[in-house]
């Protein structure tokens, strides 16, 4: 997966405070059924619209597997499994918090770290985030 160029870890973050900031939108409209909704939507987002939640397209990268396919729904859960856990952790008080913010904190220490820009999931999923998929290269 050499040829697309990797989304800068700027653009990932805005991204994914674009998806946490809908979540957290749904669930306070929502209480109960939100967090659950948002939790989903965490889990499959990266699966939906060619590869890209709704933060992802809204700033043009892309999800991708090793040929540059747009990530399908079983690599989006793959990927943001540890993410959704943070989540539902977030919900136990106190030592929740704690563990939450210790998973986000991994995953992050490890994107930075990574010379791919993959964080635990990608490495989970066997995918990349992308500022452009194979076939939109070519163009």
């Amino acid at each position: 997966m050499q040829k697309a160029k990797k989304a800068s870890l700027l653009m990932r973050v805005v991204a994914k405070s674009i998806d946490v900031i809908l979540i957290l939108a749904v669930a306070e409209v929502l209480p109960r059924a939100g967090f659950l909704a948002g939790v989903g939507y965490m889990l499959v987002g990266d699966g939906l619209l060619g590869g890209r939640s709704l933060g992802k397209k809204l700033l043009g990268i892309f999800v991708v597997d090793e040929s540059g396919a747009p990530c399908q729904v079983k690599e989006a859960i793959l990927r943001n499994t540890t993410l959704a856990a943070g989540i539902l952790l977030w919900k136990v008080p106190f030592l929740g918090w704690l563990l939450a913010a210790g998973v986000f904190a991994l995953e992050f220490i490890v994107l930075l770290g990574s010379p791919d820009g993959r964080r635990i999931g990608d490495e989970i999923a066997n995918t990349w985030v992308v500022e452009a998929r194979f076939k939109e290269e070519a163009v």
